[in-house]
């Protein structure tokens, strides 16, 4: 059985310079011909963008400009190739935000990442991202189907009942986020429930060395990869476990925060990507991660361009438990009690699992008070600490990532 998910993986850096310099203006020229794109390739000829160097004339692309775009343009904004109603699938995350799916061969190319995990035709996968408004649990679904895995499609939650399906159907891979294998493992544990998986492909946040090592202590080979609702898989980690090797159909540069300009080679920056999906091109679409480029190529074989893998936020934005918390959700949270003078977010860990803390400003003195409002405004239960006016330092902060990446 091949190593590799196809033959693009191993090109020689002439042959993938050879086949951009086609791909790439012919995406250009898609782009430019919807209405979302009228004003940032104005004046732009696709001709002459035929390396990633050239993509630099070409404004970044921002989250806040898809939500301003489908406010006016209708649900994707004018971005997609091809009519809302045509696609297979219409998500929807924090924001609101509105992403297509299609049902195409691997169309997030999530495939590439589960054949580097080592997982194929012989495995059950215990899908474990959610299928409800958020794409996540069909992307990892496709890939699944990509590779001729069998999916159990077990969203979250329910612990017990995943073990039991797990153990009776013979589970042999887990996807999810990274934390939720080892509650699934722990409960295993606790009702003296053998489980068969060996194999994790882990994504939507962190994977920390003390709990890679924790899987590897119990068998089990767990491996990470980078992608987005809007994107689909933009990096992926192989066996090697050296940075992330970027995925064939996108590009990633690597520029400074805000301005669109690439970094020198090896410094840290916001990662921007160009995707060559024909139904939903975007073009240097700025996500908001950071992270660098790492020199060389990955031991496993595979030739492209390799990352360091999430380096942090270029904002305040913190994924915790899988799921963005962003610097306006905490101002809609203090707007909503006028008791509230200020709220800072701690993101910490505990046990292996992400932990979110609330600290409020108050005079008032029953936290319980508050805990429907973080449910409700942040999408994520949490701890609320209430402090005294005045507490809180002054220096802007309202999102303070604790956790520690190295």
């Amino acid at each position: 059985m091949s190593l590799h998910f196809d033959e693009l993986e191993t090109r020689s850096a002439d042959a993938r310079a050879a086949d951009l310099a086609k791909a790439l203006p012919a995406q250009i020229a898609r782009a430019k011909a919807l209405p979302g794109y009228a004003t940032s390739l104005a004046g732009i000829d696709p001709a002459a963008i035929t390396q990633i160097a050239d993509l630099a004339r070409i404004p970044v692309l921002r989250k806040s400009d898809l939500t301003m775009a489908q406010a006016n343009l209708g649900p994707l904004g004018g971005y997609n190739a091809k009519p809302a109603n045509s696609f297979a699938h219409m998500f929807q995350s924090p924001g609101p935000i509105y992403e297509p799916g299609g049902d195409g061969h691997d169309w997030w190319r999530m495939g590439r990442f589960l054949k580097a995990c080592g997982i194929g035709e012989d495995d059950i996968v215990q899908n474990c991202f959610g299928y409800h408004l958020t794409p996540a649990g069909m992307i990892f679904e496709s890939g699944a189907r990509a590779v001729g895995a069998t999916v159990i499609p077990a969203g979250t939650g329910q612990t017990e009942l995943q073990v039991q399906a797990a153990a009776a159907i013979g589970t042999t891979a887990y996807v999810g986020t990274p934390d939720y294998l080892k509650v699934i493992l722990d409960k295993a544990e606790a009702i003296g429930t053998k489980l068969q998986i060996t194999k994790a492909a882990v994504g939507g946040g962190a994977l920390f060395p003390s709990l890679r090592q924790e899987y590897a202590d119990r068998g089990i080979t767990c491996l990470q990869s980078y992608a987005t609702a809007d994107l689909g898989n933009i990096a992926y980690e192989s066996p090697a476990m050296e940075g992330m090797i970027i995925d064939e159909h996108v590009i990633v540069e690597i520029v400074t925060p805000g301005t669109g300009i690439p970094v020198a080679p090896g410094q840290v920056g916001e990662v921007v990507v160009t995707t060559f999906n024909p139904d939903y091109p975007l073009i240097r679409f700025a996500t908001g991660d950071l992270s660098a480029v790492l020199p060389g190529e990955s031991p496993c074989g595979r030739t492209n361009m390799r990352i360091k893998g999430w380096m942090g936020r270029a904002d305040q934005t913190a994924k915790i438990k899988g799921m963005f918390v962003r610097p306006e959700q905490v101002a809609a949270l203090v707007a909503r009690h006028d008791e509230i003078s200020k709220a800072r977010v701690i993101a910490s860990r505990e046990g292996e699992m992400d932990v979110m803390t609330v600290q409020l400003e108050t005079e008032a003195d029953n936290e319980t008070a508050y805990l429907d409002s973080v449910i409700g405004t942040l999408k994520l239960k949490g701890k609320v600490e209430l402090v005294a006016p005045g507490t809180l330092p002054n220096d802007g902060v309202v999102i303070e990532d604790q956790r520690k990446y190295d």
